[in-house]
């Protein structure tokens, strides 16, 4: 199996590709953004591109990954190495201004994704497409994998009442889609006015793929999220980021744990968690009973018991339904003390965070009214956006 090329590393190695971008050049990217030599994108386009080289924009977590959580602000500044401004797409605005993309003819984004509806950087994407649709400036989308694979899609479509900033579009928790193919989606079915778009392809990647099997090294994409391992759970334990549980934030298996100070994981398992697994009929992971201290955010300092995830079979296992059982359980054995989160989240003033998380607010009711799984059959309705998915995928 050959190992996979970004699109980064299709733009380095390929002068005539390089060639057609003639004017000043901006990059948008973050920590992950590297190439197959572990190069850094930015230290490659100051190569490439020279003085042309001119902007340098970062996502949420900053383009140095290293702010944490939802709504922690990234400040603009002057680069000391690169010598040009960093603008932050996650600071007063989400949405590039009319000063920021002064002077750019080229504007490339190199950032990985996750394949999770819930997670922002196709949101900074998508925003930074629909302001450049009425300016002379090219976006260029240097794609990545999605190390959820290609092919398998799953969770409940969006509903566009509870759009907000992770989650803008009509789509289900786990897309199937390329960080590329999202832009290509976008332009053909979220927007009225269309950005003058290129999206540079991968080789060597097949729809079947985990991150695993593409042979490129994980770097962090956000601060949280240090294994590619995590980017398995986390469709199902970004869920708890809308409870007072904790997700594992301030542990070194952040959204690949859940716990909370009054549960006793190891007869909470055996009294009951493993016999509601084995009736749910979920297949593909196990739950391992734990005790972990948060030394940050919720539950700082206090220890929890709770459960990790492990993934034992990638073809079966079904994080967001997986993700959905596990919260109904938790809710239901704590009792006055599971906590739904309050409001605001992701800059949501006015919905329940795990509702505007969820993209409804009918899975909080089905957690609340402990139904059975087998209704999340009907959350999944996912036709029409399969239609759309098949008449854009570019591999």
């Amino acid at each position: 199996m050959k190992k996979v090329k970004t699109g980064l590393d299709i733009l380095v190695e390929d002068e005539e590709i390089q060639k057609k971008f003639k004017g000043k050049v901006a990059l948008l990217c973050h920590n992950a953004s590297i190439d197959s030599t572990f190069t850094h994108a930015a230290l490659k386009f100051k190569k490439l591109f020279g003085d042309r080289f001119v902007k340098l924009f970062g996502p949420q977590h900053g383009f140095s990954t290293d702010a944490q959580d939802n709504m922690i602000e990234t400040n603009h500044y002057i680069h000391p190495f690169f010598n040009i401004p960093v603008y932050s797409l996650y600071s007063e605005t989400r949405i590039p201004t009319d000063k920021m993309l002064e002077g750019i003819d080229h504007l490339f984004v190199d950032l990985q994704d996750v394949g999770c509806r819930m997670y922002t950087y196709i949101y900074t994407l998508t925003l930074l497409l629909e302001k450049c649709s009425s300016k002379d400036i090219q976006v260029i989308v240097l794609d990545r994998p999605n190390p959820l694979n290609g092919l398998d899609i799953e969770g409940n479509i969006l509903e566009l009442e509870f759009e907000s900033f992770i989650g803008r579009h009509p789509i289900p928790v786990r897309h199937g889609m390329t960080i590329g193919e999202i832009a290509i989606m976008h332009q053909k079915f979220w927007t009225k006015e269309t950005a003058q778009l290129q999206v540079i392809k991968m080789q060597s990647w097949k729809r079947y793929m985990y991150f695993e099997d593409t042979k490129l090294p994980w770097l962090l994409p956000s601060p949280n999220l240090a294994r590619a391992e995590s980017a398995l759970t986390f469709p199902a334990i970004v869920l708890f980021e809308g409870t007072l549980l904790s997700e594992g934030r301030g542990t070194t298996q952040s959204l690949e744990i859940v716990g909370h100070p009054k549960i006793e994981p190891f007869s909470f398992y055996k009294n009951h968690l493993s016999n509601a697994v084995e009736k749910s009929k979920l297949k593909g992971f196990a739950l391992r009973p734990i005790t972990f201290r948060p030394t940050f955010d919720k539950k700082m300092n206090e220890v929890c018991g709770g459960f990790q995830v492990h993934v034992t079979n990638k073809s079966l296992y079904k994080p967001w339904r997986v993700g959905q059982f596990i919260i109904r359980e938790l809710y239901h054995k704590l009792g006055e003390d599971f906590e739904w989160r309050k409001a605001p989240f992701e800059y949501n003033y006015n919905q329940q965070p795990i509702d505007i998380i969820n993209g409804t607010d009918k899975l909080r009711h089905w957690v609340e009214n402990n139904e059975n799984i087998e209704m999340l059959d009907a959350f999944e309705n996912l036709k029409d956006y399969k239609l759309q998915f098949n008449e854009i995928k570019i591999y």
